[in-house]
């Protein structure tokens, strides 16, 4: 899609305070995500403060086919907030609002709250919201609702989705709409929520969350575990899922990954082999059991080693984890990763996703560090390329579709928290078939003129061809 030009003067009558630039250096700040996508600059930048002026900076710009690319922080890692057509992007980091509310265990939210400022306010009472995501530091709230975000915790605790419980979103029309209500459980009309969750931002701006949190567990086990091949590794996941344990994290890392973080955390000492890192929660003393029991079932499948962490150290093990995107973005000086993958199969078929990600691997003669929050099937890999060369680049591009098209055809998904995207959009109609063109009924009926994110989620004409 070629980006045009719009002329969006009108912002300085809807925005109060001048929360509006049309400078070109601070436009280029919201060209490009922490994906590998091609960035696209802006004609304006825009920072509401609550749902009104949301709905009339949308009003305006759907009057005038101007398109609309919400905006959290960036660090999306499939091309989500792009804004590829031009117009505005509307950034919902002013709107940083947190309400808890201990006694229904909920927290009621701003878009813009970030991850860790949120979990770190919940923590005086307690409480926690759990999904776990390496980019906490930096992701937003209305960023991970708008991708359906979810991390390390997810296995125990779910993804975003399971936690939303209400929503203010206002459509491109400019109509202030509540979605949802701050129960768990409702049986009254369509869950009209769910449809905003994972949508990217293409139907609508969410203003305001309520969350359901969780209370913090009060023990936590923690281990590493290495294996001596990489099935060995996966299929003792695969097993302690199938068992019925359900640990608060289950994280694959392969050998080469392993390498890598030990060499970017040199304070750890680690094995080079395919490791997991499994830690159990609870607050009874049947967390001891849970811990034995995972060991039993790692060793049975040829567990090389278990080593315990607690306190300090267990924490220095996560805080390595969470870094190993940057750790694999330091490790060859030249190379980046060339795509980020991010696909989910069925338990039973993660040994087959993580062989087939070594085998495409060195069959495409690429480098590729995969991890993955291996509990829920998620697997995620990064083959490293020299951005400028277009061979390189291209074979780590056929690497991606090799294996996506293989987790949708084990029963699996192209993207597990990712999002869409730019990246995914070939895949759709080979994962949901004619459902898709529902999906194009329902942007059609909430965004006729298509201002909402254009671009991103569902393949425009031609966009899809040899994916299916």
């Amino acid at each position: 899609m070629e980006k045009a030009e719009y002329d969006c003067g009108f912002l300085e009558d809807v925005v109060d305070d001048g929360r509006v630039s049309f400078e070109a250096s601070r436009r280029e700040q919201y060209a490009g995500d922490a994906s590998p996508h091609e960035p696209r600059t802006p004609d304006a930048v825009v920072w509401p403060t609550d749902s009104e002026e949301v709905s009339r900076i949308l009003a305006a710009a759907n009057e005038r086919g101007v398109p609309v690319t919400p905006w959290s922080a960036g660090s999306s890692l499939e091309g989500n907030p792009i804004p590829v057509a031009g117009g505005i992007v509307l950034s919902t980091y002013e709107m940083e609002s947190i309400e808890v509310r201990a006694d229904d265990l909920h927290a009621v939210v701003g878009p813009g709250v970030v991850y860790d400022d949120l979990n770190e306010r919940l923590a005086r009472d307690g409480l926690r919201f759990p999904p776990g995501i390496s980019s906490g530091d930096l992701a937003t709230i209305g960023g991970m609702i708008a991708n359906n975000a979810s991390g390390f915790n997810a296995v125990r605790y779910g993804e975003t989705r399971d936690h939303v419980r209400r929503l203010e979103v206002v459509l491109p029309d400019g109509r202030i709409v509540e979605c949802g209500g701050d129960v768990v459980k409702t049986s009254a009309g369509y869950s009209l929520k769910d449809l905003f969750v994972g949508s990217e931002g293409t139907l609508g701006v969410i203003t305001e969350a309520t969350l359901g949190v969780e209370g913090i567990p009060e023990h936590r086990r923690a281990a590493l575990v290495t294996f001596p091949t990489e099935r060995h590794a996966s299929e003792a996941v695969a097993e302690v899922i199938r068992f019925g344990v359900r640990p608060g994290a289950i994280e694959y890392v392969n050998e080469g990954t392993v390498e890598i973080i030990d060499e970017y955390a040199d304070d750890l000492s680690l094995t080079a082999a395919p490791t997991l890192i499994v830690e159990v929660h609870g607050n009874t003393a049947g967390v001891e059991e849970d811990v034995e029991f995972v060991r039993s079932i790692c060793e049975d499948n040829g567990a090389t080693s278990w080593e315990s962490a607690a306190g300090d150290e267990r924490e220095e093990i996560w805080r390595a984890r969470r870094e190993t995107y940057d750790a694999v973005r330091s490790h060859r000086p030249g190379e980046e990763p060339a795509i980020v993958g991010d696909v989910v199969v069925p338990i039973s078929r993660y040994p087959d996703i993580v062989e087939a990600v070594e085998t495409e691997s060195d069959d495409l003669d690429l480098f590729c560090p995969a991890v993955g929050h291996a509990g829920d099937g998620n697997l995620h890999y990064a083959p490293l390329a020299d951005l400028d060369d277009s061979d390189a680049v291209e074979r780590a591009r056929e690497l991606n579709r090799r294996i996506v098209k293989r987790a949708i055809d084990m029963g699996g998904t192209a993207t597990g928290e990712h999002g869409v995207g730019i990246g995914k959009r070939k895949f759709m109609e080979r994962e949901h078939g004619v459902a898709v063109d529902l999906m194009y009924d329902i942007k059609e009926s909430l965004d006729p003129n298509g201002i909402m994110n254009p671009g991103k989620v569902l393949p425009d004409d031609g966009d899809v061809t040899d994916e299916t």
